[in-house]
């Protein structure tokens, strides 16, 4: 029996409250929502349940609350079969919340890091054997960047492949930069980090190529939404269409994609068997609500 890739992912780890209501509150105003749902979400946990769905093997390495949202998410993380022994619970901290007031035309977040903002090197630093032992790290930007560099440290001494993706958005030295074989930045962040507009495809593409002269031996890819991905590896560009679909929940779209292209290089698959597979895991997370329920199987895949 072929052994299942193994996949370390150190992240952010939340309960999501999303509330709707008809119109956003004035200031110093009280009214009535419509509806409010808890779901599972950070980048982190969302990446790991993708990569758990698709049949890897996954430590999921960061930090919740000795609370009522923790303990919620830990059952739901291994209900999706993901490894939570690895996953810190930390007293008197709360569990990381993103509170979104949603009406049709409009949305605000507010985001209480609670327990991902105290994951710290010395917690990534003592599951080093977790990370070393793994096929390929992934990382995200929603936990300290202490923690987050630690980790892919340690994956660069033990020769693991390395996925950042930089969401959202922080400064980044090009040291940190340069730990990640891969970078997956969406077209928003991908500005950020080149501090130069890339609104046409032209630009785009021009971006990338300077991107590569800074960082020869990393293969970046970016997430276009709709239009896709474009991978610069070698000096060619290779964009990779997404199918068209009817669109329910946008939320994991990202997530969905990170997690399969980690699985894809995990499995020891080449970018070109791995590209269109994660595309058509991101398309097919956008048909259903709620991004850990939107990560698919390889089996909805193969039937899609």
């Amino acid at each position: 029996m072929t052994r299942k890739p193994r996949i370390a992912v150190v992240g952010s780890l939340n309960m999501d409250l999303v509330i709707t209501m008809q119109r956003m509150p004035r200031m110093g105003e009280s009214m009535q929502g419509d509806d409010i749902h808890y779901i599972s979400g950070g980048k982190g946990a969302n990446q790991a349940v993708g990569c758990a769905k698709l049949g890897a093997d996954v430590s999921m390495i960061g930090a919740v609350g000795d609370d009522g949202f923790g303990a919620q998410i830990l059952d739901r993380m291994n209900g999706f079969g993901v490894g939570t022994e690895t996953i810190a619970v930390l007293a008197d901290v709360p569990t990381g919340t993103a509170t979104i007031l949603h009406t049709e035309g409009d949305n605000c977040i507010v985001v209480v890091p609670g327990a991902n903002g105290k994951c710290t090197p010395d917690q990534i630093q003592a599951l080093t054997s977790i990370i070393s032992g793994a096929d390929a790290l992934i990382v995200q930007l929603e936990i300290p960047l202490p923690a987050v560099e630690t980790a892919l440290r340690i994956a660069r001494e033990a020769g693991v492949r390395t996925i950042v993706n930089p969401a959202p958005a922080a400064a980044l030295t090009d040291e940190q930069i340069g730990l990640g074989d891969y970078f997956t930045p969406n077209e928003t962040e991908f500005e950020f980090f080149c501090g130069a507009s890339a609104e046409t495809e032209e630009a785009l593409f021009q971006q990338m190529h300077e991107w590569k002269k800074r960082f020869p031996q990393q293969t970046l890819i970016v997430t276009r939404g709709k239009h896709g991905i474009s991978c610069l590896a070698g000096d060619q560009i290779v964009t990779v269409p997404a199918p068209i679909v009817s669109v329910v929940d946008t939320t994991g779209a990202g997530d969905s994609f990170n997690a399969a292209l980690c699985f894809g290089l995990a499995s020891g698959w080449d970018l070109e068997r791995t590209l269109p597979l994660a595309v058509k895991a991101a398309s097919h997370s956008v048909t259903v609500f709620g991004a850990q329920d939107g990560m698919p199987s390889m089996t909805d895949l193969e039937q899609a």
